[in-house]
């Protein structure tokens, strides 16, 4: 999958493309990620981007006309290699939040574009013409979209096949399977007067997991019962889960 970024801070990308799980993604080229400077097709010797509000109030509102230009930029690359760009995104706390399953659904795209706004908002003229989707990664603002953006394309990349070293990680990541992850142990087997759970030592496969789901379905139950809930809804619990969800219960 590639990824298109629209950005004013190009650089900061540097900290998904050259390292950890993502760096070698894209070293490996299982993806790509291509920033473009929205500076670079402002119209004015001054690099402009952003101006004053309509209507007054504070901050600065980033102009339709560089973006439009930078976007265009970014089909023509797509368009001349043959390519039908895909659809654009724009990082906003009005989007839809992100979750696992979106970034599920957003692996199926060949490309992706990313905008990152900065300043107080971006010409909503832009936004309605544009955009395909908004996207928040939570209730909170931030300086800027580009945080998020890395963010996103982090979760979308470790989904893709051979990005991970071991292809059943990402299946038993946190939300995968609508739960909270399960506790992890490694070496030392006593660590702080405290010791691994007798049954991950005894070898016994089956009740590994069965203890597994139970402490994944505890763990949710604990912190975020809202996704007990869900999962619900959704057909992902079954009979022995909700057994032992009682329990907890009671």
């Amino acid at each position: 999958m590639d990824f298109d970024v629209l950005t004013l801070f190009p650089e900061m990308f540097a900290a998904l493309t050259q390292y950890g799980v993502t760096g070698r993604a894209c070293e490996q080229r299982l993806t790509s990620v291509t920033t473009w400077n929205i500076r670079d097709f402002s119209e004015d010797s001054r690099k402009t981007v952003d101006d004053r509000a309509y209507g007054g109030g504070p901050g600065m509102v980033m102009m339709a006309k560089p973006l439009d230009s930078c976007l265009e930029a970014v089909g023509r690359s797509h368009l001349n290699r043959g390519i039908n760009p895909g659809p654009v995104c724009l990082l906003s706390p009005q989007g839809e939040p992100f979750s696992q399953k979106l970034a599920t659904d957003i692996l199926n795209y060949r490309q992706l574009t990313l905008i990152c706004g900065r300043y107080e908002a971006i010409d909503q003229r832009f936004i309605d013409d544009k955009v395909d989707f908004e996207i928040s990664i939570g209730d909170f603002v931030v300086s800027g979209g580009e945080l998020p953006a890395m963010i996103l394309m982090d979760a979308v990349i470790r989904l893709i096949p051979g990005a991970l070293g071991d292809e059943d990680s990402a299946l038993q990541d946190s939300f995968m399977n609508g739960l909270l992850d399960h506790p992890h142990y490694t070496r030392p087997e006593v660590y702080g007067n405290k010791s691994v759970p007798d049954v991950l030592l005894g070898g016994h496969h089956a009740k590994i997991i069965d203890w597994r789901r139970q402490k994944s379905l505890e763990l949710t139950f604990k912190r975020r019962p809202d996704l007990i809930i869900k999962a619900r809804a959704n057909g992902l619990l079954s009979p022995k889960d909700e057994a032992f969800l009682k329990t907890l219960k009671s």
